[in-house]
């Protein structure tokens, strides 16, 4: 029987998942096994803990005892040594009480099929930060070998979703870290998107973190900062002395350049005024 987790990811479709090796164990047997024979999960997506709330479920454990198992498989070529498949709080919670034994149920898994449940057990839950969130989409991804449309329909979410989140995985550590700490929110993250320059994100993260910029002064700082800057106009170089004549010729050479710059030409102009002349240097690229 395939189990509900593998139809959505396509696991066990091949002989060698359909029919594995024989163990010493039922699949839904609850057995006690040694905590300290058991390890975190190495595909675990949750970076953060909150102790205060594994303190919570501790006490909610020691008064009414563990009332759903963990889920652990065996780590090969290790005799008696398990990797967690779900339910770190509650091994956590457990190490924190002191007990040496832990309920467990055991199961055969392959590498893909443990990332993929922890992932997936995580992304159920609504403590993960983004950033969690979106190594976990990107985890998953790369496991399974599958478009962002393919698995935001295997997990119920739109596509714009998943990629909103994975694009943050692109921005400066920095800043990964301040979501992680609840410094700056997701908003404020994508807005630091739109800068493309790691420089300038850190630099605005500074500012927001200093002077508690909200979502919408960060946008307008960041929009601002967008703005193609207008190149400062040459000063032109008043020329004293002029007669009737001369300046009649030199504005009809400014108005002559000006109606080639309308053109499209990028004309460049100096003025200059010498002991004995006034000095005009044109310059026409060769190419539009």
């Amino acid at each position: 029987m395939v189990k509900p987790f593998n139809r959505i990811f396509g696991l066990g479709d091949n002989k060698a998942d359909a029919e594995p090796e024989e163990v010493d164990f039922h699949p839904d047997e609850v057995v006690q096994l040694p905590v300290q024979n058991i390890e975190p999960n190495r595909y675990q997506p949750r970076s953060i803990f909150n102790e205060e709330k594994i303190k919570e479920l501790a006490q909610t454990i020691h008064t009414h005892g563990m009332i759903q198992p963990i889920v652990v498989r065996k780590i090969e070529d290790e005799e008696n040594k398990y990797e967690l498949i779900a339910g770190e709080r509650r091994w956590r919670a457990v190490q924190s009480l002191g007990w040496e034994n832990v309920s467990a149920i055991i199961r055969e898994m392959t590498n893909a099929e443990t990332a993929s449940v922890a992932l997936i057990e995580n992304l159920q839950r609504e403590e993960l930060t983004v950033i969690e969130e979106a190594t976990a989409y990107g985890k998953l991804l790369e496991l399974h070998g599958i478009t962002q449309e393919a698995l935001a329909q295997r997990l119920g979410k739109s596509q714009s979703t998943i990629a909103n989140k994975i694009r943050l995985l692109k921005l400066p550590e920095e800043v990964q870290q301040s979501i992680l700490n609840k410094e700056i929110t997701e908003r404020h993250a994508r807005a630091l998107i739109k800068l493309g320059d790691p420089e300038k994100q850190l630099k605005v993260l500074k500012d927001i973190l200093e002077n508690d910029l909200n979502v919408k002064q960060t946008e307008e700082k960041i929009a601002k900062m967008n703005e193609p800057q207008a190149e400062p106009k040459k000063k032109k170089t008043k020329l004293k002395g002029f007669n009737k004549d001369i300046r009649i010729a030199m504005n009809t050479i400014r108005q002559s350049l000006s109606m080639v710059s309308d053109t499209g030409v990028e004309v460049e102009s100096d003025e200059q005024e010498l002991d004995d002349c006034y000095q005009i240097t044109i310059k026409i690229p060769k190419k539009k």
